[in-house]
């Protein structure tokens, strides 16, 4: 008997107002990992997400019905600022941070922006790692209350890999 694939339903979609309690969940979850570290809840855990749905671009992936990811976006003068990405810990090690990533530049390049900019932590090695490996540059750090802000920024090209594919 051969085995059976169970395939997970992709939706990645703008998040609405009515979503903010569940970006605001997933981002505690997601970031929950990062207060030991640094002593205190990083900056997207405090956020207000009913304001930030309704003046940013947060982008929703779904997998299986369930909220797997989120990424947070502001265009800015001259680039697109990503401002969180989070993946619930249920679905972290999958590669869906990066796939956040390359939906964030494709919606930079979509909007007409040829530089993508973001910031974090420098004690989030692991995101600076990741960030690095996916083309971005340290262009600067900064002193702010509580740590260090280490910014990064990435000219795009075009890419033609989609976030959630579809099968024959």
């Amino acid at each position: 008997m051969a085995a059976e694939t169970t395939r997970e339903t992709c939706e990645l979609r703008r998040a609405t107002i009515a979503e903010a309690p569940a970006i605001r969940a997933l981002t505690r979850q997601a970031y929950a990992k990062w207060v030991p570290l640094i002593g205190r809840e990083p900056k997207p855990m405090a956020a207000d997400y009913v304001e930030a749905a309704q003046k940013h671009r947060i982008d929703l992936l779904y997998l299986g019905g369930e909220l797997a990811a989120l990424i947070e976006m502001i265009p800015e003068t001259g680039h697109l600022l990503i401002e969180n990405v989070a993946v619930s810990p249920a679905f972290q090690k999958r590669g869906l941070g990066r796939k956040m990533m390359w939906h964030a530049e494709d919606v930079a390049t979509a909007l007409g922006y040829a530089e993508i900019r973001l910031y974090t932590n420098k004690r989030f090695i692991e995101n600076i790692r990741l960030y690095a490996g996916l083309g971005y540059a340290i262009d600067r750090e900064e002193k702010l209350k509580g740590g260090i802000a280490v910014h990064m920024s990435k000219r795009l090209a075009s890419r033609d890999e989609p976030i959630c594919s579809t099968s024959p």
